[in-house]
């Protein structure tokens, strides 16, 4: 089985081709650092060939919902030493999944301050999960670019920050919405500056973003993830395939560890004929770097991703969320847990890191 084999990725080797998906879970601090629970979540989960952690704030700016973790004091870095130290300890790899949520965020959970973003738009159509419950989205204020060229900077100290923390490396969070997807698209980017317009000038922000932390980290320990297909929080292109097409073949310049794609997530079937439904064919084939395939994958469609030979590694989410040695289960063939939806965000130990090992449970094969 494909999935069980072990790969090289950039500078590490990983004991399997499965990666644990990053996934915001918003059992962090009030001040952004991790606690003991968190430590044994992805210590349970070491399993995986490669953990990529959940979205991990960049500076206070960055935040967007809360109880989400940051890396940019130094508690928050001492905080995350915890979790390398423990996943390191069972045999695995670990990077930090980078988050600026951008207009993706509230003024509730920023002590009053307006969220940024590219351009002065607003989501629409949708709510924001926030402290004080499902709220409007606000109209973000517009970066000036002096201020766009600080982000960049702060992603640079942020890797830093993260390779001290005794992370593997980092992924640059570009998909579903958040900030670098903002710039990307048409639709969250009417700017008139180096930063908007063309596709080259709405790419610059995410390449000058894994220039900056390639440069700062070194080569081999950096990865992005992309959702070329899914039109969420208000991420709208009128021709995707030529928007990432460009991005992706530019990043071939660049020594990075993997390129992440998501699948189509919710793509309605009538008004979105310009989005691939196949990512992978129509997109991975164009990079250069190893292909991690996310969204949606059971052990079987996994492999049968994997036997195509465009992906590389498949990273799976919520299964990982009910099954830290899911590893192990797929192995044995053995039935998995049910996850706990209600569970998902926010919350003490239940649905975090109560799921049962197959030694606790009964194992069917």
């Amino acid at each position: 089985m494909k999935l069980l084999q072990s790969i090289k990725l950039g500078n590490i080797t990983l004991n399997n081709s499965i990666a644990m998906a990053p996934m915001t879970r918003a059992r962090a601090e009030s001040n952004g650092t991790v606690n003991d629970t968190t430590v044994e979540y992805y210590k349970q989960r070491a399993s995986a060939g490669l953990i990529i952690s959940e979205g991990i704030n960049i500076s206070e700016q960055a935040i967007g919902s809360p109880f989400t973790p940051g890396i940019y004091i130094s508690e928050q870095i001492e905080s995350w030493k915890k979790v390398t130290d423990a996943v390191h300890e069972k045999g695995g790899k670990i990077f930090a999944q980078f988050w600026h949520t951008g207009r993706v965020a509230h003024s509730v959970d920023k002590n009053g301050v307006l969220p940024v973003a590219p351009s002065a738009l607003a989501i629409v159509g949708q709510q924001h999960f926030s402290s004080q419950g499902a709220m409007d989205y606000e109209v973000p204020r517009a970066l000036e670019t002096a201020e766009v060229k600080q982000v960049v900077q702060d992603y640079k100290q942020a890797a830093i920050n993260a390779i001290e923390a005794g992370f593997d490396g980092v992924e640059l969070h570009a998909a579903t919405g958040y900030l670098p997807n903002q710039f990307l698209a048409e639709s969250s980017n009417i700017r008139t500056d180096e930063y908007g317009g063309t596709t080259e000038k709405r790419s610059r922000f995410i390449l000058e973003v894994m220039s900056a932390i390639t440069e700062a980290i070194g080569g081999g320990k950096t990865g992005i993830k992309l959702s070329p297909s899914i039109p969420y929080n208000s991420i709208l292109e009128s021709d995707p395939v030529a928007t990432y097409s460009y991005l992706i073949k530019e990043l071939n310049s660049l020594p990075l560890a993997y390129i992440h794609l998501m699948n189509p997530l919710f793509l309605p079937e009538e008004g979105f004929e310009q989005y691939p439904k196949d990512v992978m064919g129509t997109l991975g084939t164009l990079t250069i770097h190893t292909v991690i395939a996310n969204a949606g994958y059971t052990k079987e469609t996994a492999e049968a991703e994997l036997q195509k030979g465009i992906a590389k590694i498949i990273s799976f989410g919520v299964p990982f969320i009910a099954n830290p040695d899911l590893v192990k289960r797929f192995e044995l063939n053995a039935e998995l847990n049910t996850p706990d939806r209600a569970t998902f965000y926010g919350g003490d130990e239940k649905g975090y890191i109560d799921y049962p090992f197959l030694e606790q449970s009964v194992i069917q094969y």
